[in-house]
């Protein structure tokens, strides 16, 4: 890394979401994050669910977070590399984001190394045991006849299909406030996986709630939570990783 330098992470803006005018609202505290960060800011990983929906016919894309997008293209013109991962709710992105913002889009996890500390990083959908079901559909909306057979609907309907489903999805749902302690479907996750190859930080999504496990006295995972209720984001400035809220 780059002397003075920082790697920022965050994830689950849901723009759109729950409507408008609260997302609107919520956008601009995004922009105003950014370009807070990009003073110091080496590289910026944004791990998915960035929109509530979002999904790209070959000449429609949702139309909406003009400031947010222009800030993105903003920040990599002047030259920041920022890398989009597929969440559960935008997994179709596709070429106009990379094309029009300049980003590196991702599908699943990375594993990456910076200044000698080695990190995994993703959204964290269909990660762990159990959820067997949403495993199920995830596979499922992701497959290629799935899009085919959905860009065949009008995006008039489609995206009205898109945001009646998301409504009632886990941003929604009163059990993403509650922190389920060595349950998790993600720190499971991580201990497993730290069984087959050790990383200093995992850090993931998904799951909303701002929250840190020690696996064991050389590895942590970090959640790094929502922007509806916590605006909390991660941030590595070369020795160490720490969570933190953009609020204060």
């Amino acid at each position: 890394m780059l002397k003075g330098k920082k790697i920022y992470f965050v994830s689950d803006f849901h723009l759109g979401a729950p409507d408008y005018v609260q997302s609107r609202q919520r956008e601009q505290i995004i922009v105003d994050w950014l370009d807070t960060v990009s003073k110091d800011a080496q590289e910026i990983f944004i791990l998915g669910d960035i929109f509530d929906f979002w999904y790209e016919y070959k000449s429609v894309v949702p139309r909406g977070h003009v400031r947010f997008l222009g800030k993105i293209a903003g920040l990599v013109d002047s030259g920041i590399p920022i890398t989009f991962f597929k969440g559960n709710h935008d997994m179709w992105m596709k070429e106009y984001l990379v094309r029009e913002l300049g980003i590196k889009i991702l599908d699943d996890v990375l594993d990456l190394e910076i200044n000698g500390m080695l990190f995994q990083i993703g959204h964290g959908d269909g990660l762990g045991p159990g959820d067997h079901t949403y495993k199920l559909l995830r596979k499922m909306f992701r497959s290629r006849w799935a899009q085919w057979i959905y860009t065949r609907f009008h995006p008039n309907f489609s995206f009205w299909i898109a945001r009646s489903w998301s409504s009632k999805s886990r941003l929604h749902n009163d059990k993403d406030k509650t922190h389920l302690g060595d349950k998790e479907m993600l720190y499971q996750y991580c201990i497993e996986e730290e069984k087959r190859r050790h990383r200093n930080y995992y850090l993931f999504g998904h799951r909303h709630l701002p929250m840190s496990f020690d696996i064991n006295d050389r590895c942590k995972y970090f959640n790094l939570g929502e922007w509806i209720n916590y605006y909390t984001y991660g941030v590595f400035d070369g020795n160490e990783f720490s969570l933190k809220n953009f609020k204060d």
